[in-house]
């Protein structure tokens, strides 16, 4: 399915044949705008950035990439291809024709679901607001801007749901996505994670990672719903959210490798001699790692929830994959083994599977997440360093659920207090940890050349050289 770029709003929904819809959406697209320009990368409005923009959303041919001033980008409404005769794969109405409108009982549930989804879109964008200033190259400067205008495109995507579907109250929603900012203290965001600030490049990276990687199990999960005009829009957006994990991903990876070269070639571990070099030393990076696992592992929730059950029978929320797992898909009877809290001690236990999707889908997310830690670990091992990263236990350091209250240490033992008070300093990122890293963000725009922490990509972005001139400043 092409998309029509002729029109003020790029779309492939036929938007100009509902011209009420298309005058409703075409009156929040300037306050869309002027939210950019405000809570945009700051100092981007001139450049001109190599770009991707789909004009398909065909994954086999779905990008053009070009040299695009930040604001003249075309945003727009893009949904994957309808299926023929598609029907609900689970929960109480498996087997029935896929909603292409929001069904009367659910209407409340499936805007908060919508609502909650958008809020995080503008979320990210304002909290990498000001990284730009202090990129370590072109190239990374560059994939932080394609970061940021495809979660923008993501929140036209919700805004597009809650205005087609939901009437005053979709457009009223729409209005207040962008009037919440990340870590106002009278308007935040709707989830604690997305009121974090992101202060460096180490930062941004674990963000994108596994905070984003949040992002693809939860849309995964979302592209399986009833609601049809839902599934078309997650599924598309899942395409793009690749490249946000590769961004996150290849990015740590980088710096892991510039600090084991550093390693090697002055034949230290010590990390105050690292931190000299201009590198970040790997337990810094390890603790980084520990504190994004741990606050994003909270934004699924409480790992029993009869919300998640609800999603999941009523048809609105599915599981990751959802098609591909052996079972009835409506979970009679079955049961889901979860983590419990007795007497200091932590053991297993289980819970009917109907209340214990969040955790399913936590597990999913950790397994994902694990990959990519072994893949981080290549690096070390490749260039003979013995260090090895490692993800810490699920309740270190959480917030909500059956952890809340407790103290557990990366190693999952159940810790009073006082230990915790005095061993979190060498789990979790401490001040001197963030001012140092801190230090380091110096900004670096000559072509080619990278920050001292960070070693080069493999390759540039679309076959182009990686000393290519991603961003061209006016």
């Amino acid at each position: 399915m092409s998309i029509n770029y002729s029109e003020r709003i790029p779309n492939n929904v036929d938007l100009s044949s509902n011209k009420a819809l298309q005058r409703a959406l075409e009156h929040w697209q300037p306050a869309f705008l002027q939210w950019w320009s405000e809570m945009g990368p700051d100092k981007s409005q001139t450049s001109e950035v190599y770009l991707r923009t789909a004009v398909s959303v065909d994954p086999k041919g779905w990008a053009h990439f070009g040299h695009v001033k930040m604001p003249d980008y075309r945003w727009g409404i893009f949904l994957a291809p309808p299926e023929s005769d598609r029907r609900i794969n689970f929960g109480a109405h498996k087997g029935e024709a896929a909603w292409q409108e929001v069904p009367g009982e659910y209407r409340s549930t499936l805007r908060r679901i919508i609502v909650t989804q958008g809020d995080t879109e503008p979320a990210s964008v304002e909290q990498q607001r000001h990284l730009g200033l202090t990129c370590p190259s072109l190239y990374d400067l560059r994939n932080l801007f394609q970061v940021n205008v495809e979660e923008g495109r993501h929140l036209w995507a919700m805004v597009y749901l809650l205005h087609a579907h939901f009437g005053r109250d979709g457009r009223d929603e729409g209005e207040a996505l962008l009037e919440r900012r990340s870590g106002d203290a009278d308007n935040p965001r709707i989830l604690t994670a997305f009121n974090e600030k992101t202060p460096d490049w180490l930062s941004f990276f674990m963000f994108t990672f596994i905070t984003d990687r949040d992002g693809k199990f939860q849309l995964s999960a979302l592209a399986e719903s009833g609601f049809d005009p839902l599934s078309r829009t997650c599924r598309f957006m899942l395409t793009e959210e690749a490249h946000h994990l590769f961004v996150g991903e290849s990015g740590v990876a980088r710096m892991i490798q510039r600090t084991c070269e550093l390693m090697v070639e002055h034949k230290t571990e010590d990390p105050a001699k690292l931190r000299a070099l201009g590198a970040i030393d790997l337990p810094t990076i390890q603790r980084y790692l520990n504190f994004h696992f741990s606050v994003t592992s909270d934004l699924y929730g409480a790992e029993v929830s009869s919300n998640a059950a609800n999603f999941y029978a009523n048809g609105l929320k599915g599981r990751h994959d959802e098609t591909k797992l052996d079972d009835d898909h409506q979970l009679h009877g079955s049961e889901y083994p979860v983590m419990d809290v007795v007497a200091d001690r932590i053991v297993d236990k289980h819970a009917p599977a109907l209340s214990t999707l969040n955790e399913r889908l936590r597990d999913d997310w950790i397994a994902d997440v694990a990959s990519g830690i072994t893949r981080w670990n290549r690096v070390p091992e490749k260039l003979g360093v013995g260090f090895r990263f490692s993800l810490p236990h699920k309740g270190f350091n959480r917030r909500i659920g059956v952890f809340t209250g407790y103290h557990v240490s990366p190693q999952g033992k159940v810790l009073s207090e006082a230990d915790w008070t005095h061993m979190h300093g060498q789990w979790l990122p401490s001040n001197d940890d963030r001012q140092f890293v801190q230090s380091l963000m110096g900004r670096v725009v000559e072509p080619g050349k990278f920050a001292s922490y960070i070693a080069p990509p493999t390759i540039g972005i679309n076959r182009q050289p990686v000393d290519f001139e991603y961003v061209r400043f006016a």
